[in-house]
């Protein structure tokens, strides 16, 4: 078993206050705030973390399965976007993320290049983790 770990803490009340986020790797350490998260302040917030952790996942479960499929994956890349609205209740939640991935990968046929990203996004496990929310997917093959 594989355990990750990273921590946050929070100093003050919602709007004033500030945070810090560290990855247990030490790959990065941050302030986040009320502005980064609801307005357009300086630092990071756990949407754009959740992105990052997907949009990761994603590549590499899409280049995994090429792999699998007996394809040489040149290139991946996604972007993950994750929205967070006003809930009906009160409060924010996050009511979607949209995948967009381009991919270079040498003689591969459309239909399946799009059956092996439709499955990659069903199988890696930050979307199965999310499959609370509804989870988009827009893959584009192009060539170099």
């Amino acid at each position: 078993m594989i355990v990750r770990k990273s921590n946050a803490e929070w100093r003050g009340d919602l709007k004033t206050g500030a945070g810090t986020v560290a990855l247990g790797s030490g790959a990065y350490s941050g302030p986040y705030s009320f502005q980064s998260r609801f307005e357009s302040g300086t630092g990071t917030n756990p949407e754009e973390l959740i992105a990052a952790a997907h949009a990761g996942c994603y590549s590499m479960a899409f280049s995994f399965a090429i792999s699998l499929a007996g394809f040489a994956p040149k290139r991946a890349h996604t972007v993950a976007s994750v929205k967070l609205e006003p809930a009906a209740g009160g409060g924010f939640a996050i009511t979607g993320i949209e995948l967009v991935m381009e991919a270079v990968i040498p003689a591969i046929e459309e239909a399946q290049f799009q059956a092996i990203a439709a499955d990659a996004k069903a199988n890696c496990p930050v979307s199965k983790a999310l499959a609370a929310v509804p989870i988009s997917l827009r893959a584009t093959l192009v060539s170099e």
